[in-house]
């Protein structure tokens, strides 16, 4: 769908309040700054009247793209800029398309920072600005900017968050039976053979999973891994892994493929609500934490972006802490480290204009990202920006995952897969794991197949 942005004039006469708000626009403001903004902060980004900046993105569905447009009004009322969004469901599969053929976006949202490497290789895409760099230093822990660094320069903004690190229950579950959230590994298995023996012998199992995905069957597979990854070898061990500086079929990467298998493989921990361990291989992942509802499971380990499918499958679920939904931190192996796996989108740029630039920065800003917070009144999205005022997020999970996401003490690594090659991270590793489920492949064999398949430089 694509935004048409309406002009905007001044009316004849002014109120004192708009007569005020104009006034805070800098003289490097649109003249026809809207009075509902307060322009103040967008000055750095100049008179930008006349001028429009394409947006490409994978987020099409109204209800999804209608807060992104929203999120663009104060930057168009201020600078006089028009954005064109444009969401499809088959971006990735468009962009290099569009791009080599010359019909590039002047804006796309990359989800994949293995993705922006091979966008720098066509020589289309152009680095940020001084001023998107600035706002990413201000705003951002550090590792965002390294994931979009080629060769020293800075490609692409942060944009969209998420935290991977979650399992979620139900807490009335929990305190009718007695159960208490795990603080370390060891009592997340304890309190998992606790739930286990509770209901020997019925359908009843502590997890519920499901990997399938059309396509991408298998991905949540690859999330345990790399959850497991972090907490039993830690972030230098990871990097390496994802680097491929020691290899994917390294017994260290084998050990915590093990170690995800002690839940995912585990017959007497799954698949509470669908069947055996091998069902999870069936197992749509939008549906897989359902059972939770009726009982028939009490965890279900997946992101926070999980929070919009719970709605569909019981519009009056509660999630809150004391509700029939919650989430707690998947927890690492000691409480003396707290390794956070995390995604996002980033935003790149196709075109150097002096309206493309500013867009990009602004994209960027702590008024960016209030600004969406704020357009997004039924939750579920979440930005990393340290200038985004929780409050403006309007869900109690959203503030959650923003405090995770933003602890100082926080150990963040992106999504290993999509930093792998994609025929890695993207393919083999799908499938090496959906093996793994369905045919209780083992893991040094599936590591093993995966190795051969890294490509040679």
């Amino acid at each position: 769908m694509i935004h048409k942005h309406a002009a905007k004039g001044l009316v004849a006469v002014l109120s004192a309040t708009a007569m005020l708000s104009l006034a805070a626009c800098s003289s490097g403001s649109s003249p026809t700054a809207a009075a509902s903004a307060d322009c103040t902060a967008y000055s750095q980004y100049g008179d930008l009247s006349g001028k429009t900046v394409s947006v490409f993105t994978s987020i099409s569905a109204d209800e999804e793209a209608t807060p992104h447009i929203e999120s663009y009004k104060d930057f168009e009322q201020c600078t006089g800029a028009t954005i064109k969004y444009e969401g499809s469901k088959d971006f990735e599969s468009q962009l290099p398309v569009r791009v080599e053929a010359g019909n590039a976006p002047d804006i796309a949202y990359i989800p994949q920072p293995g993705l922006v490497n091979t966008m720098v290789a066509t020589g289309k895409s152009f680095p940020v600005s001084d001023l998107a760099i600035q706002n990413i230093d201000a705003n951002y822990d550090p590792v965002w900017k390294d994931l979009v660094t080629v060769d020293g320069k800075v490609y692409a903004t942060p944009v969209g968050a998420n935290v991977k690190s979650f399992v979620w229950y139900s807490p009335k579950m929990f305190a009718e039976k007695g159960y208490t959230v795990p603080m370390t590994w060891d009592e997340l298995i304890a309190l998992s053979d606790k739930i286990a023996a509770d209901n020997s012998g019925g359908v009843t199992k502590p997890w519920c999973a499901g990997i399938e995905s059309g396509t991408a069957t298998g991905w949540p597979a690859t999330d345990w891994v790399e959850d497991l990854m972090l907490r039993v070898n830690g972030p230098e061990v990871y990097d390496q892994w994802v680097n491929h500086t020691i290899p994917f079929n390294d017994p260290k990467v084998v050990a915590a493929m093990d170690k995800a298998g002690s839940i995912l493989k585990n017959p007497k921990y799954v698949n509470g609500g669908f069947g055996d361990v091998k069902t999870i291989a069936t197992t749509a992942f939008a549906d897989a934490g359902a059972p939770i509802l009726d009982g028939t499971c009490f965890m279900h380990r997946q992101a926070s972006f999980y929070q919009a499918n719970w709605a569909s499958f019981d519009e009056n679920a509660t999630i809150a802490e004391d509700g029939d939904i919650w989430a707690f931190y998947l927890p690492a192996m000691t409480t003396d480290t707290k390794p956070v796996l995390f995604a996002g989108e980033f935003a790149m740029a196709f075109a150097d204009r002096p309206e493309v630039q500013a867009f990009q920065a602004y994209l960027a800003s702590p008024e960016w990202s209030n600004a969406k917070a704020k357009a997004t009144p039924n939750g579920g999205w979440l930005s990393a920006n340290k200038g985004l005022d929780p409050n403006n997020l309007t869900k109690p999970f959203d503030k959650l995952s923003y405090e995770i996401l933003t602890n100082p003490q926080a150990v963040l690594r992106f999504d290993g897969s999509d930093l792998m090659p994609s025929a890695v991270g993207a393919g083999s590793f799908w499938k090496g794991m959906t093996n793994w489920i369905a045919l209780n492949q083992s893991s040094q064999k599936v590591a093993d197949s995966i190795e051969k398949s890294w490509p040679s430089k």
